[in-house]
This record gives structure tokens, C-alpha cells and sequence, in this order.
């Protein structure tokens, strides 16, 4: 077997619910255990199908919720089925390792969330989210947030920005939005998994941030808006391109990715210039290797992975995400995501005819 690191593994299936030795799945092949990690933003949703994938086809999937930068690093090192990621990988990146393939498995929404007592309602623009992260709005009360929020009162006591400490496909949509409608922000910090924030308080994982948000007063912070939700902690109305100020929904998550999905499905939407949409949505991607066999895997570990894509991917599982707060995939990344799976080999054929 080959060595996987138990200790993170706290939010998969328990490997107790079907024992692997005989049993087979319905295509009848072994039953497999599959392994992942990264990222904590479609944790939620993840945790739910790959319960309902295991009901359904006797494979278990553990997952270590550690950051996209960490699932990214694991598949790296070879020692994950897939990772699990906000951000696409680079041109650069895609160059140090061996090809991959990209499959969206949903849409979710980056929430700025905050704790004001008794505020319940805030509406805030990208360029102001953008000053207070760096740290150049520094009070509740100050001028440019009363002038947006005439009708709630501001506290006089500054801002917490809270932030992830680790590297995060989280940190990558934010920022990667930050860069689009603040030039200031463009300038000074860029978009990436990591970014140099100036000032505020570090938390790890969304279920980090969204904990200190919740328990500590005065404080605003990005999270994947599962997670707000789990918390009862209120975010903001994002303004977006065509000045309308928008909460996340399977409805506004789904309108800002109405615009072109290229073929191998890497692409940003955040700002998005469509009616309704909401400004920080993004897709979420399981990565894998292109070539299945290494690292002593077996071929049907390999089909085993493409299963649990395909079932991602289903009417089924796809149904399940506006019941866990995010939104299903458009129709066209469904499509290409099915085409990109058909180039996936081992030994270099092709797993799927």
C-alpha cells in the first residue's frame, strides 16, 4: 500500500464502510480506495457525493482537506489520486510536471464575510474590499463605508481583516478578483494561492477563517460561503460590473459563468460583466494526471478515479450542489470535462473508449 498521510485524512469516508479485499462495484472490478487532498472551499459538497459514490460503487474516497496549495503539492509528489483545487494550474506550473487534466466538479462563491453587532445587511465595492485588505481603510465607521451603508450604523473601531495562513485556491479567486478592480491592489500584491497581506489576523482553511470571523468581533474575511452559511455569519452584496450590489446564489454563481469555458476548462470568472452574477464565483477543480500508472497504481485504481469524475460530473451528484450551497456546472464545461476524460491512459491507452 502505498503511504498516505492518515493523520490529515479527518473529513472522508470512514475506510470502515466497505471493506475492500472481494467486493466488487457494479462494473465488476475491485472496490478501490481512492485518495485526495487540497482543497477545503468544496469540502461540503465533496464529503456528501463521495458518500453517495461509495453507496453507489463500493470505492471510498479519503480526502484531506489541507488548502489547494497542499493537494496540488501531493499530486506533485505523486502520492494522491487527485487534488483538489480553486485555482487552475498555471502555464508555469503545468510545465514542472507531467500533464494533467482539469475537471470543474462545481461552482461556489467567495463570501466577505464580517461580525458587526447588529449588522446584518452591508453592501461594499471591489476597490473598497481591495483598501481594506491593504490596510488603507482602517476604521468600521469610516467615511467611504457610511456613504455606501446610510442605513446601518457603524461602530468606530477598526477593522480585523482575517486572511488564510495557508496556501489556498481560496486566497487565489479573492485576490485574482482584487487584481481585476483595483489597480492599487494589481500593483502592490497580485493574485496567487499565498499573497503578503499587510495586516489583519491569519487563519487556516475556510473552516479557520470562518471560525475566527464568528467568534471575534469587528473582523471581515473571505470564505467560501458554505461556510458563512454553517456559521450563521452574515457577508456583504458585492457590487459587480454593471454596479448591481449581489449576494451569492446558485442563480448569480451560475450567471457569472456564462461567458466562454476554453477546452481544457481553465478559466477565471471572476467580475463578471453579466446581469445578476455574482462577482466572486469560481469553479472548482479535481486535477489528475493524464498518465495513470505511477507510483504502483493499479489499472483499476486508475478507472476507479475516472468513475468518481464521471459520477461528479452526473445529473445525480450535480443535483446535489444547490442543496449544499454551491451551483452545478454549465452544461459546456460538463461536456468538455467528459471529452478531456476520453485522453486520460494508462500504460498509454485510453481508459474510456
Amino acid at each position: 500500500m502505498r503511504k498516505f498521510f492518515s493523520s490529515v485524512i479527518t473529513l472522508g469516508i470512514a475506510l470502515a464502510m466497505v471493506a475492500c479485499g472481494g467486493n466488487t462495484n457494479n462494473g465488476g472490478r475491485k472496490a478501490q480506495e481512492l485518495s485526495g487532498a487540497g482543497a477545503t472551499f468544496p469540502l461540503p459538497f465533496y464529503n456528501v457525493v463521495f458518500e453517495q459514490f461509495g453507496q453507489a460503487n463500493g470505492d471510498q474516497v479519503a480526502y484531506g482537506g489541507i488548502g489547494s496549495g497542499g493537494g496540488v503539492r501531493n499530486l506533485r509528489d505523486k502520492i494522491v489520486d487527485f487534488a483538489g483545487s480553486d485555482a487552475f494550474l498555471s502555464d508555469k506550473e503545468m510545465a514542472e510536471m507531467a500533464p494533467v487534466v482539469h475537471i470543474p466538479t462545481c461552482m461556489g462563491a467567495v463570501v466577505v464575510a464580517y461580525n458587526l453587532d447588529g449588522v446584518n445587511e452591508l453592501k461594499l465595492t471591489g476597490e473598497l474590499v481591495a483598501d481594506i485588505f491593504a490596510g488603507e481603510v482602517k476604521m468600521w465607521n469610516d467615511t467611504r463605508l457610511a456613504e455606501l451603508n446610510p442605513d446601518v450604523k457603524l461602530p468606530a473601531e477598526p477593522i480585523i481583516p482575517v486572511y488564510r495562513s495557508d496556501g489556498s485556491g481560496t486566497t487565489f479567486v479573492f485576490t485574482d478578483y482584487l487584481t481585476k478592480v483595483s489597480p492599487m491592489w494589481k500593483e502592490k500584491y497580485g493574485a496567487g494561492k499565498s499573497v503578503n497581506f499587510p495586516s489583519g489576523q491569519a487563519a487556516k482553511g475556510n473552516p479557520g477563517v470562518a471560525g475566527v470571523i464568528k467568534q471575534t468581533k469587528n473582523t471581515i474575511g473571505y470564505v467560501g460561503s458554505e461556510y458563512a452559511f454553517a456559521q450563521k455569519i452574515p457577508y456583504a452584496r458585492v457590487q459587480n460590473q454593471r454596479g448591481e450590489f449581489v449576494l451569492p446564489s446558485s442563480a448569480t454563481i451560475s450567471a457569472a459563468a456564462s461567458g466562454v469555458i476554453p477546452s481544457d476548462t481553465r478559466c477565471s470568472i471572476t467580475n463578471s460583466d453579466a446581469a445578476g452574477a455574482y462577482p466572486i464565483s469560481t469553479f472548482t477543480w479535481m486535477i489528475i494526471y493524464k498518465e495513470q500508472n505511477y507510483s504502483d497504481r493499479t489499472r483499476e485504481q486508475a478507472v476507479a478515479t475516472l468513475d468518481l469524475l464521471k459520477y461528479i460530473l452526473s445529473d445525480e451528484a450535480q443535483g446535489i450542489t444547490s442543496e449544499v450551497h454551491y451551483a452545478p456546472l454549465p452544461a459546456k464545461a460538463k461536456e468538455l470535462s467528459l471529452t478531456n476524460l476520453k485522453t486520460v491512459t494508462y500504460d498509454g491507452v485510453a481508459i474510456l473508449q
